[in-house]
């Protein structure tokens, strides 16, 4: 349920709890044990985004949010719910949404080129050390310098084996080339491409535009992205989940304080974006989160346990829902403990036992009031959902994906003139003038005669065919060679770096 500034999450200490839009992009987190409710009150959240206008980005790792696209049925536990807590208007609806899929199998085809990924978020992709990052960093100044473009992986290993080729020449330039690190990196781009990775990397990449859609209606589009097999990779997930984010950053303007985000992300498994990261870059992820906020961007985390996520990060999140936690373990009981601290204290209970004896379904929930001040925690019935609990069908899926908006635009891949081709014909140049060259030259025995026979006499011309007429393109056809042509030269020296990229040189 959606006010017109607030969306409404349950009640709790006799009270409606709301999430105020004007404080939503103060980003917040959703954490619990597995099976307490954690799932459902990302849906709600999401369901209220998109009633407000506001675009809605999901990563649905375990495939049961992909119900969101469709009304929910009739379920007694749901009605059950919606009566405890007053909910007359409760209505059960679908959501407008948008299926994509790194992979392409479950949704559009999500990609990037490697020059917007970088090379810090590359060298983490690849777990490289320290002299492999130096000499990744050293291909990527090479090819701007020489106004190559990076766009797939076939791109970046014909620049690495151009690099190592040249080691001599360009050590005096750039510094000690190491053969042996450009083939460490080679392999490791040999296992990423094994998993997938090759239909991530290239182009059309993907316009951040089309995750800021908004119905005519007004409806906020939830761009909903099938993680379930990108899940088995996990470092491919981590990063591409923080390209995201940094793209946003850096396309975005200034926004300052608005009624409403412009965009919200919930990322599913948050702790995957952190394990085994260095410090540097979980510096800049913080730096990040900071930061989009004035960019009227949303980010809300999604955890089984607080202790996932570093406490410079932790500490952004003004907007919290805690589910229940089970101390077991020496690690839980920390858990248990640190989430209650983070709370403002009710004098009511105390919160960490609370957090013990919620139910499925409860929460603690403490979201910004008035002048961003923390609320007091209190023990939430959370509200149920209006879309479906879990799956789609193949051909619910299917119709998704023939009524998109973005329907025909990502679909086909696009391989233009890049490093690639632009080494292959700089390395057959050559073969083709010595070649011709070794054609001409001739030399003549003694006593004048030529060591070569006498050339046959030449065939009467064959008459000469009429050319087949090239197909013509359409004007649109033109204005988009035009257009990729004119960036290539334009911007081939100052390809963005995406992620993180300007943030660094900060």
């Amino acid at each position: 349920m959606t006010a017109g500034d607030s969306i409404f999450v349950g009640k709790g200490g006799g009270e409606a709890q709301a999430l105020l839009l004007k404080y939503a992009n103060r980003h917040g987190l959703i954490a619990g044990a597995t099976g307490t409710g954690k799932t459902v009150s990302l849906q709600v959240l999401a369901e209220g985004f998109s009633k407000a206008g506001v675009p809605v980005f999901l990563a649905d790792v375990k495939g049961d949010l992909a119900g969101i696209a469709q009304a929910g049925g009739a379920n007694p536990k749901i009605a059950e719910r919606a009566a405890l807590l007053g909910i007359a208007d409760h209505a059960m609806e679908a959501n407008p949404t948008v299926a994509w899929d790194v992979f392409g199998e479950q949704g559009h085809p999500i990609r990037a080129t490697i020059s917007e990924m970088g090379p810090l978020l590359l060298a983490r992709l690849l777990e490289l050390n320290d002299v492999q990052e130096g000499v990744l960093n050293l291909t990527f100044k090479v090819a701007d310098d020489e106004g190559l473009l990076l766009l797939d992986l076939k791109d970046l290993r014909a620049m690495l084996a151009y690099v190592a080729d040249n080691a001599s020449d360009l050590g005096t330039r750039y510094g000690t080339v190491s053969k042996a690190s450009v083939g460490a990196i080679q392999r490791q781009l040999l296992v990423l491409e094994q998993q997938g990775a090759e239909k991530f990397f290239g182009e059309p990449a993907l316009e951040l535009a089309d995750l800021m859609r908004v119905t005519p209606e007004g409806r906020g589009i939830v761009s909903l992205l099938a993680a379930d097999k990108l899940m088995r990779s996990p470092r491919l997930y981590a990063t591409f989940l923080l390209w995201m984010l940094a793209e946003l950053f850096e396309e975005l303007p200034e926004a300052g304080d608005l009624a409403k985000p412009k965009l919200v992300f919930f990322f599913d498994e948050a702790h995957l974006l952190f394990d085994d990261a260095p410090k540097a870059l979980v510096d800049k992820v913080e730096q990040v989160v900071r930061l989009i906020r004035s960019k009227g961007v949303g980010v809300y985390f999604i955890t089984q346990n607080p202790l996932d996520i570093p406490e410079e990060v932790l500490g952004q999140l003004g907007n919290r829902v805690q589910h229940a936690l089970r101390a077991f373990t020496p690690r839980d009981q920390r858990a248990v403990r640190a989430a209650a601290e983070t709370f403002r204290a009710n004098p009511e209970f105390n919160a960490a036992t609370a957090i013990q004896e919620l139910a499925v379904g409860e929460a603690l929930v403490s979201l910004l009031e008035d002048k961003g001040i923390p609320g007091v925690v209190q023990r939430v019935m959370m509200a149920p959902p209006g879309s479906r609990l879990g799956p789609i069908t193949a051909s619910e899926r299917a119709a998704l994906l023939t009524g998109s908006p973005v329907n025909g635009i990502y679909d086909r891949p696009v391989d233009r003139q890049s490093a690639y081709e632009h080494l292959r014909d700089r390395a057959a140049k050559p073969a083709v003038e010595a070649s011709s060259s070794g054609s001409a030259s001739g030399y003549s025995r003694p006593g004048g005669s030529s060591s070569r026979p006498a050339p046959a006499p030449k065939p009467a011309p064959a008459p000469k065919q009429p050319r087949a007429a090239a197909p013509r393109q359409s004007p649109g056809e033109a204005m988009v060679n035009s257009a990729l042509r004119s960036l290539g030269t334009q911007l081939g020296r100052q390809i963005a770096r995406g992620i993180l990229g300007a943030i660094m040189k900060r």
